[in-house]
């Protein structure tokens, strides 16, 4: 076997279709759309479209919504904590949202770490995190840790708190000029 006679499997490699290239190529003329009509056309786009009656997908009932305002966590059970403690992980000091991502237990969760209670534990640990629930707070406090719960502030909050400390002071700014120009 030489380098320049290495060849694909026959049909591994399938050319495109030529369309609308003369009769010989057998998909000349009308390029296989059929004669006239809505889809011989460009830019037309006919999927769920039924004729002007009510499509299928606006005829049934709507149900639920998606709230914008909702907190994203990133959520970890008491129970997997214990088994990576088992397993060899450590961790110092106090446990966080970065700790808890670095050894892989916490993937997402923008707006913070909340720990759940399922599970066994019974490390002596200390957390600061943005929410735990009310058994994995028990657990954790009769294990010996402690949980401290933080307030995480997102990105869309600190740009609105922002923009309104900028409005405040246009607006003080304001009220100078026109105290100004009275007096």
């Amino acid at each position: 076997m030489k380098l320049n006679e290495i060849n694909d499997n026959a049909g591994a490699r399938k050319s495109r279709m030529r369309v609308a290239r003369g009769i010989g190529s057998g998909k000349g003329k009308t390029a296989g759309r059929g004669q006239k009509g809505q889809t011989s056309r460009s830019g037309v786009s006919i999927n769920g479209f039924e004729g002007g009656q009510m499509p299928l997908h606006m005829r049934l009932p709507k149900r639920g919504f998606n709230n914008i305002f909702a907190k994203d966590y990133a959520e970890v059970n008491l129970g997997m904590l214990q088994k990576m403690l088992d397993a060899g992980t450590e961790f110092d000091g106090v446990i966080d949202h970065e700790a808890l991502k670095a050894a892989g237990v916490a993937r997402g969760g923008k707006d913070g770490v909340r720990i759940l209670g399922k599970g066994a534990f019974s490390a002596k640990l200390s957390f600061k995190v943005a929410g735990v629930s009310k058994g994995a707070r028990e657990a954790i406090e009769a294990a010996g840790g402690s949980v401290e719960v933080i307030e995480v502030v997102a990105a869309a909050d600190k740009a609105k708190a922002k923009h309104r400390t900028v409005q405040k002071a246009k607006a003080a700014d304001k009220e100078a000029k026109k105290a100004a120009a009275k007096a």
